[in-house]
């Protein structure tokens, strides 16, 4: 006889504790192989697929989307046969599939390809139709939902994969079985998405519409859940258990946008100002040691971290992240540039994994991309320090004794006063300053 296996919700990563409901991939009724990712959820790191490990028939899910379930609570149940039964019985109801109950550890997690071809649910044939058949899979226990008769629908399939697209349009208020994808087999993509929201902007009655005055109505209450919520919650740690200071200086960083125009007049890829940025950071913690470093969750100790494990803000389609160059002190300039434009893109296509997300020692902030000088950030918990960059903008300054235009930058330091004193701190912020007004520096540390 079937067997019945709970499927729960798997510690997602590094002290998660919970996930929003995106996309359920699996209906109750269908047949799933091993291993077939049967949600999609949200977490505080990243939009993933969650595979279940039992092969078999869905009996039930548990959670609607949007709704955030906790690790450890059930996620489907999934009726599953002995190799010995499971012939005859899926035979004897007309469903052509082999369902064997296996169980072994999840092939791992991060942004999945979605699986192609079709799935297989029992008693999905359309009433009437030669050799249809209802499978009522057995009831594990009370309450739990088993799809036990077949209704006729007329389900409209919308061509779309990610949760983004769908969020945005339903933001935006599109209607998605409107629209024709430019993706490969139709498939509805951001930019179709964008195109009908600026059609519906541009449409003149439409656009009265929006112009008509509207009476204010009641406070809303936004849900504080997914990335957000998480944001939160890590910010709010950081600002209670760690006593932050910060210092900071300007400046001229004339001759280090000059060094990056002659690299990049050269063949090769192209270095960012952020590279030089990065490479100058490792250089740094390499003469601090101190500051790549993290108090231990109960406070008796510190940790130093042997590897610069380097996080950077990023601005994504979730809001803003903080992918992880790993091992940043054993890469180039010119490596560095490339991690970070790959990490950069992925943040913005929404596909970073877990593992990118997680792990840094030490976070890089460009908040100059805003357009604005400075800024005083909260740490990015547990890591004792942040390096703050802001804009590059031309300037009067003092240089060789006489008054000229300069691009000058601000720089920031924000550092747990628990691993180090003002000293360390400051000389940190000065040597990282030196090397932006004399990049010639960094040739001591090659």
């Amino acid at each position: 006889m079937p067997v019945v296996r709970e499927f729960r919700l798997p510690d997602l990563g590094e002290g998660l504790t919970g996930a929003e409901v995106v996309r359920w991939m699996v209906e109750v009724g269908e047949v799933i192989a091993v291993d077939q990712p049967v949600v999609e959820v949200e977490t505080a790191k990243a939009v993933v697929e969650v595979p279940c490990p039992y092969g078999g028939v869905v009996t039930a899910r548990y959670g609607a989307e949007g709704e955030e379930i906790a690790v450890g609570a059930p996620l489907v149940t999934v009726a599953v046969a002995s190799p010995a039964g499971v012939g005859e019985e899926l035979a004897a109801a007309g469903v052509v599939a082999a369902v064997a109950e296996v169980e072994r550890p999840l092939v791992g997690y991060g942004v999945l390809e979605s699986k192609g071809g079709r799935r297989r649910r029992v008693g999905a044939v359309a009433p009437g139709a030669p050799g249809a058949s209802v499978v009522a899979a057995p009831a594990p226990a009370p309450a739990v939902a088993v799809a036990a008769a077949v209704v006729p629908v007329a389900p409209v399939v919308v061509p779309v994969i990610s949760p983004l697209v769908r969020r945005l349009a339903r933001e935006q208020g599109v209607d998605l079985t409107a629209l024709a994808g430019s993706g490969p087999d139709g498939l509805i993509m951001r930019a179709d998405v964008e195109r009908a929201v600026a059609a519906k902007a541009a449409d003149p009655v439409a656009a009265a519409a929006v112009a008509a005055p509207v009476p204010a109505g009641p406070d809303t209450v936004v849900p504080l859940r997914g990335l957000r919520k998480a944001v939160a919650e890590k910010l709010g740690r950081s600002h209670r258990e760690i006593p932050a200071a910060t210092c900071w200086v300007d400046a001229d960083a004339t001759e280090l946008m000059a060094l990056r125009r002659q690299l990049n007049a050269a063949p090769g890829p192209k270095v960012s100002v952020l590279a030089l940025l990065a490479r100058i950071c490792t250089v740094a913690l390499a003469r601090f040691p101190e500051l790549n470093s993290s108090v231990t969750e109960d406070g008796s100790g510190i940790v130093r971290h042997s590897a610069v494990h380097l996080g950077f803000a990023a601005q994504g389609e979730r809001g803003l992240v903080v992918p992880v160059v790993r091992d940043a002190h054993t890469r180039s300039t010119e490596q560095l540039g490339e991690e970070l434009g790959r990490l950069t893109g992925a943040a913005r296509a929404g596909s970073l994994t877990l593992a990118e997300l997680t792990g840094g020692t030490f976070t890089l902030n460009n908040y100059g991309v805003f357009g604005v000088d400075g800024s005083t950030p909260i740490l990015n918990h547990p890591e004792a320090a942040m390096l703050g960059v802001g804009r590059i903008v031309a300037k009067p300054w003092v240089h060789g004794g006489e008054l000229a235009v300069r691009e000058v930058t601000q720089l920031s330091f924000t550092f747990d006063h628990r691993v180090c004193d003002g000293g360390t701190a400051g000389g940190f912020l000065r040597f990282v300053a030196d090397c932006v007004e004399q990049p010639g520096m960094l040739l001591r540390q090659l």
